[in-house]
């Protein structure tokens, strides 16, 4: 019986393997806990992160709603930064709750992806 974090550590490495992050256009890697969840804007070519936001502070509203203003808060401080496209890095979680309003979160901040 696989365990439920060795599987997504197999569908990590299977998602890095065809994606990675450029100057042009850095990857958005999100990771969720059970209490918060966090966004980071990555070039992988030099190895740095260039933006990054997190749910920590934020308490009005569901899980959900509060990923969505993480979202909001990526992408307002990557278009700062110069960057409007990214490619989404799931990181090997279900692309539904959570993750899906953080997505759509960043989209309504303006990134393209």
């Amino acid at each position: 019986m696989i365990s439920k974090l060795e599987r997504r550590n197999k569908i990590k490495a299977r998602i890095r393997g065809r994606i990675s992050g450029t100057a042009q256009r850095p990857r958005l890697c999100v990771f969720r806990s059970n209490k918060q969840i966090y966004a980071q804007v990555i070039d992988d070519q030099a190895g740095n992160t260039l933006v990054s936001a997190s749910s920590k502070g934020l308490t009005e509203g569901t899980k959900s709603e509060i990923a969505a203003q993480v979202g909001e808060a990526v992408a307002k401080k990557a278009l700062e930064a110069g960057i409007d496209t990214v490619v989404f890095d799931r990181n090997g979680f279900l692309f539904h709750g959570r993750i899906k309003s953080l997505a759509d979160g960043a989209r309504k901040g303006g990134l393209k992806f």
